[in-house]
């Protein structure tokens, strides 16, 4: 059997294993992703190009995260923006606008239907592709770029499917084309200060994480604009963890996911659906379809994540209760912790026995990249982190480095979805994650973002 043969059959034997049963499922898919052979090299795990400067940029998604970017990179020296997409003219207009503004030239619209990206990524004037747009195009347009010869960036999360999650592996293998997700979050500062404290070993082996998205967005769903326009329907037809890049991306650079370690399966169970409707009922009456109609996610989804090295992760997703916002990260080893929401650290010896420590009193391990740039990203999305999101990733493409994620993190993560909806149908079966690294996750390897220290 040829390398690819055998590689689209593990695919397909992954995708149909969970129909086995969880046991043989596990077992099926642990032995395929062995046998898997005809990886990249090992230099593809520090992928970089050449410099890139300028970075001509094509916009994809130009509504309320895109427009936000588009704010960013047109403050980051060494940015042009060539291109801008999006289905409604007027956004496509606004940003021509802010572009010419910002003493660049005009840049070309399009917005000739749904499927308009993929004359923007064929213009032979752009080295990066960047999308915010609804979930289900993300992986259309990284793809389109990749094959048309552009780099390619995505906000979260990257993908929904596993077969997703593989295109936009083996694409990005085969055009040597950078692919990552934008997972702002790995850039707040608080988060930066704890991955600080990790690598410097203060918190000792790291054991255990939680992590997650727990942020009341019932109002925002039932909007007749922005995200209300499409995020309503996955709550309609799906049921487990919709959204876990955000808690998680910073809790698995902290774990040394893909550069020493991986996620190895996951379990994942779902509270019954009750929030929506009755904020539905609440808001436009008890007889209102929406109030009627079935909403198939569980308000509150927990799922537990084993990693190769036998570390533990809990994930939760909670966007369909009242409650105030908090991704939680907890980080916990065999010296301290870490959490956030509140910010204390914990460390033994350090400061007094069985009391937390407010984060102030650690403030010598903030990261330097908030120090350099914390001043620029004031203002910007999400308290500066959107800003520093897009900063080094333009700073990567300009000095020929490789990125601080990269598309094997963006399968990882995204890969979440997809196996908790599977485990929540399954009565929370342990579902295996594949290895998109075909093993070499076992190489450690930097984290760049940390090579500024």
């Amino acid at each position: 059997m040829s390398d690819h043969a055998r590689h689209d059959l593990d695919r397909r034997d992954f995708l149909k294993a969970g129909a086995a049963g969880a046991a043989a499922a596990l077992a099926t898919m642990r032995a395929h992703a062995a046998e898997r052979q005809g990886a990249p090299g090992a230099d593809s795990l520090e992928f970089r190009v050449k410099p890139i400067d300028p970075v001509r940029i094509g916009y994809v998604g130009v509504g309320l995260q895109g427009s936000s970017h588009v704010q960013n990179l047109l403050h980051i020296p060494g940015v042009e923006i060539r291109a801008v997409c999006d289905i409604v003219p007027e956004k496509v207009a606004r940003v021509q606008q802010w572009v010419v503004d910002a003493g660049q030239p005009k840049p070309e619209g399009y917005a000739n239907g749904p499927e308009d990206f993929k004359r923007l990524c064929h213009r032979n004037d752009l080295d990066l592709v960047y999308t915010a747009t609804p979930w289900e195009w993300h992986v259309p347009v990284c793809v389109a770029a990749m094959e048309a010869g552009k780099h390619a960036a995505t906000e979260v999360p990257a993908a929904y499917t596993i077969e997703d999650c593989w295109r936009l592996v083996e694409t990005a293998e085969r055009t040597h084309k950078h692919c990552i997700q934008m997972e702002n979050c790995c850039y707040d500062r608080p988060e930066m200060l704890c991955l600080n404290l990790v690598k410097k070993g203060l918190l000792g082996e790291i054991l255990h994480a939680e992590a997650g998205y727990c942020h009341d967005l019932r109002a925002i769903k039932f909007e007749n604009k922005d995200e209300g326009l499409w995020r309503l329907a996955h709550s309609i037809s799906r049921n487990g963890n919709l959204y876990p890049t955000h808690g998680l991306g910073p809790v698995a650079q902290c774990l040394d996911i893909n550069r020493g370690d991986r996620f190895d399966y996951l379990v994942s169970v779902s509270s019954p659906s009750r929030g929506l409707q009755a904020y539905a009922a609440n808001t436009f009456g008890a007889t209102d379809s929406r109030a009627t109609r079935t909403y198939k996610l569980g308000d509150v989804n927990v799922s537990l994540i084993q990693t190769a090295l036998g570390k533990v992760i809990t994930l939760y997703h909670d966007t369909n209760l009242p409650r105030p916002y908090s991704r939680i990260h907890h980080v916990q080893g065999t010296q301290g912790l870490f959490e956030k929401y509140p910010n204390r650290v914990y460390v033994e010896g350090r400061g007094k026995n069985d009391q937390w420590d407010d984060l102030a009193a650690y403030q010598e391990f903030d990261h330097p990249l908030w120090k350099t740039e914390g001043d620029r990203a004031k203002g910007a999305g999400h308290g500066g982190m959107d800003y520093l999101e897009d900063y080094r990733l333009i700073s990567a493409l300009r000095n020929g480095q490789p990125l601080d994620m990269d598309v094997y993190d963006a399968a990882a993560i995204s890969a979440v979805t997809p196996l908790s909806e599977q485990s929540v149908a399954r009565r929370g079966a342990p579902m295996a994650f594949p290895d998109f690294m075909k093993g070499r996750w076992k190489t450690p390897r930097v984290l760049h973002v940390m090579e500024l220290l």
